[in-house]
């Protein structure tokens, strides 16, 4: 997810959309050891031209970002290792893989290593976890402080046993002399003094010399998991804890006419917060603050006309801002031997988080506020509280556990404004749980969007022309990789009835359904099988090289059996490849469509944890089949119709396909992130196996929300 899509959506040609994050960090010396204590700690200042935009400067708002992005290391006296990190937990493992790359700089076992993530008052600022960014960007900057940790060790043993330093090794967690001796633990080098260095760019091991990263070691902290040791947002207790709710109205838009709280007021142990439009409860108990708020009684002021997903796409449409001037690119079209044109919809949907959101609010008697929270913008979130209360920086402290899981959905900071405003007028600390009705219904959404294709082709079954306009719902994966003498793409801005931001892969799933789904359209109008059409339309090798694997490992060119098809798909966003190939069964009788199985093929450059990348892209294949099949929010006049996961329906463990995964590690390539594409080829693999069954070509995601009534 990147910063562009989740703050807003670009109009126009995409030749100058970036898509990088750009973590800038800077932590005074006081600061540092006021956190770290004593031992060695080392600081990295590392240039990095396409990383550096403006922004922030330490996590205060105001200026330029320095140039210069860092990571924090700190090795204590008992030679315990401690790294420091603005990212975030969600669940997609990055602390076991940012523990491998520090490991297999400083030649140490990972359970000596402990990473603090994502509390603003002990880590460096940090953008947020979003966009695949954590693994192509935070792992090179944690390996070059390990790397100048190991340096700066070597030097201190050299010094100490007045030996040539060249001397020196560096294994298991010890650097050691000739024959082994002398030897010293890395404790034992740092004593009690408070050593930094700041360097520049430093050598670290290329992928191929990884001892420790590239391959499958557990999850750090993995037994805490599965027993349910491990605390999240949500489990989080303070002395003296109450409980919060929150008055919702009935509608968006909706305004209070009338409030009574008196009956509320009158109920032990409960607190009536009211600022502005704002009402909330607390109590005792989660019980007694829902009881306590279902005495309040709100009138509200009836909601003005607003639109319904029955009229959505029609609405953008309406709304959106015009089109460039397609000149080439139309003449391309009329010169065409074969043109096909679609539009093609996705519906907004929902994130639906294992955990809602969640946040403890406390606030110290001199005025400080603490927030435990689940974001994936800890220092974002900072920012907001601290413009909600009027506070300095210094006097919010936001602290993320790990969160369970977010997709895109937890960038905003609403539920830890609202558990400080609770906490605030209770004088006690407050946890605030939203229900799931209020995660679907306050959160944001994917966006929807309207996408429409014109492509023209040769008899030879050449790419001629291209011309793509995605309505809303983003510029993510909008360019077409084939390659096309005359190709145009362009979102047009357009008016979002509902709230919308980021969501995994966030535009480019849109992007590849549409032009993957034309791509198979095309093939079928010269005659063309769709894995030979789109290799002939190829040049990029990677994207070729993931389309050939999945292919062979599918066993493409196979006839299907009757009521099966198979499709295949492929797509590039975030700097890495993917290829998915699709067996779907359909039951005209049921109504059903069942995918059976999903091959994919994938490669991020060199890979540094094997299982659990895998278990990456399988989860992001199940995630996708969910927008692909059934997701969607309905609503009207302003209301959430499904906001429940009785009604909203979400990939169940019959919906499972067999999922079967190749990595392609790349070790020759920088490691890139995983997280986001490889949902992208899902839907239109699925969708190009509907056609091929059926002769029925489904242009609306989700595809089949009602069951398979086409054809």
């Amino acid at each position: 997810m990147n910063g562009h899509d989740s703050t807003g959506l670009l109009t126009g040609p995409l030749d100058d959309v970036a898509a990088a994050e750009s973590p800038n960090w800077e932590l005074s010396r006081r600061e540092f050891f006021r956190i770290a204590g004593v031992g060695l700690a080392v600081g990295l200042v590392f240039v990095r031209e396409v990383d550096a935009q403006p922004g922030p400067r330490g996590g205060r708002g105001g200026g330029a970002a320095p140039r210069e992005i860092g990571a924090w290391l700190h090795i204590g006296a008992d030679g315990g290792i401690t790294v420091y990190t603005g990212k975030v937990e969600i669940g997609q493992n990055i602390r076991t893989s940012l523990t491998q790359a520090v490991a297999d700089e400083l030649r140490t076992p990972p359970g000596q290593i402990r990473l603090v993530m994502a509390d603003t008052a002990a880590v460096p600022f940090d953008m947020g976890t979003f966009g695949s960014r954590t693994t192509p960007t935070m792992a090179p900057q944690l390996r070059r402080a390990a790397a100048a940790a190991r340096e700066a060790l070597i030097d201190l043993a050299a010094e100490q046993s007045k030996l040539d330093r060249g001397a020196f090794t560096v294994a298991d967690g010890r650097v050691a002399g000739p024959g082994g001796k002398p030897a010293f633990g890395f404790g034992e080098l740092t004593g009690g003094k408070k050593m930094m260095t700041v360097i520049g760019p430093q050598t670290t091991n290329r992928p191929e010399k990884w001892t420790v990263a590239g391959k499958s070691v557990p999850k750090v902290g993995g037994r805490a998991f599965v027993t349910g040791g491990h605390e999240y947002a949500s489990d989080v207790r303070r002395p003296g804890m109450m409980f919060g709710k929150v008055l919702r109205p009935p509608a968006y838009k909706s305004k209070p006419a009338s409030v009574d709280t008196s009956r509320a007021e009158a109920l032990p142990g409960v607190t009536v917060v009211r600022n502005g439009e704002f009402v909330g409860v607390v109590a005792p108990s989660v019980h007694a603050a829902e009881s306590a708020l279902a005495t309040i009684k709100a009138g509200w002021e009836p909601p003005p006309a607003q639109v319904s997903s029955d009229d959505l796409f029609r609405h953008l449409k309406a709304k959106a801002r015009g089109r460039g001037d397609q000149g080439a690119v139309e003449a391309a079209l009329k010169a065409s031997d074969k043109v096909v044109r679609a539009a093609y919809t996705v519906a907004y949907i929902a994130h639906v988080p294992l955990e809602p959101r969640a946040a403890v609010a406390e606030w110290s008697a001199d005025g400080r506020l603490t927030v435990w929270t689940g974001t994936q913008r800890p220092f974002g979130v900072r920012g907001e509280l601290v413009a909600a209360f009027g506070l300095t920086e210094d006097r919010v402290r936001v602290i993320v556990p790990d969160m369970g899981s977010g997709y895109g959905g937890k960038h905003t900071g609403e539920v830890a404004i609202e558990a400080a405003r609770l906490a605030k007028a209770a004088g006690k600390p407050v946890k605030l749980v939203w229900t799931r009705e209020e995660e679907f219904t306050w959160a944001y959404f994917r966006p929807a969007g309207v996408i429409e294709v014109a492509a023209g082709v040769s008899a030879d079954g050449r790419l001629a022309a291209w011309d793509f306009h995605n309505y809303n719902s983003g510029p993510s994966g909008l360019r077409t990789p084939y390659d096309v003498p005359n190709p145009r793409a362009e979102v047009h801005q357009t008016d979002s009835p509902l709230k919308q931001g980021a969501y995994r892969g966030l535009a480019a799933t849109a992007n590849h359904f549409a032009r993957e789904s034309v791509m198979d359209e095309l093939a079928h109008a010269v005659g063309a099988d769709p894995l030979a059409f789109r290799l002939k339309n190829l040049k990029d090798a990677r994207l070729r090289a993931v389309l050939e694997v999945a292919a062979k490992k599918f066993d493409w060119g196979k006839q299907a059996p009757a009521g099966r098809g198979y499709g295949l798909a492929l797509g590039t966003e975030k700097q890495s490849y993917v290829a998915s190939c699709a067996e779907v069964e359909i039951d005209r009788d049921k109504k059903q469509v069942r995918v059976v199985r999903v091959v994919t093929a994938f490669e991020c450059g060199a890979v540094i944890n094997p299982n659990h990348l895998t278990n990456q892209v399988e989860g992001a294949v199940m995630m996708g089949l969910g927008g692909a099949l059934f997701e969607r929010i309905e609503f009207a006049n302003g209301k959430i119709l499904n906001p429940s996961l009785a009604d909203y329906r979400v990939p169940r463990f019959k919906d499972a396909p067999a999922l079967e995964t190749v990595l392609l590690d790349r070790r020759d390539l920088p490691s890139e992130g995983a997280g986001e594409t490889p949902i992208v080829a899902v839907a239109p693999a699925v969708g190009n196996a509907i056609f091929q069954a059926t002769g029925v070509r489904l242009r609306s995601m989700p595809m089949v929300p009602d069951g398979f009534t086409a054809g």
